[in-house]
């Protein structure tokens, strides 16, 4: 399963809802983020049953923000994090986003 997310208040829903999450950080305008975001959609392909969302940074710049605030996480895109619990327990940005990488950072 995979969904957009724009809203702190949106993201602060999930943390409240899932033990356990991933949320990719896409820019729009960048070659690197694109091909991260095509390993990301060939994990969720494989993986339909993990809990994914996405956000383009150009669209949601304070939600952005507010996860590399809140969490200590230098803001990175492309950024794949993966959320359990209120931490961030692995993180990976540009060419480190592969679909092993992803499922290794969620443990599957």
């Amino acid at each position: 399963m995979k969904q957009k997310i724009e809203t702190i208040e949106e993201f602060n829903q999930l943390v409240g809802q899932n033990e356990k999450f991933l949320v990719f950080k896409h820019s729009l305008t960048c070659p690197v983020s694109q091909a991260a975001y095509d390993e990301f959609e060939g994990f969720m392909e494989a993986q339909p049953d993990v809990a994914a969302y996405y956000l383009y940074v150009q669209e949601a710049r304070p939600l952005s923000n507010y996860i590399a605030e809140e969490y200590n996480i230098k803001h990175e895109s492309p950024q794949a994090l993966v959320f359990e619990g209120n931490t961030v327990s692995w993180n990976a940005s540009h060419w480190k986003i592969t679909k092993s990488s992803l499922k290794e950072g969620l443990s599957i």
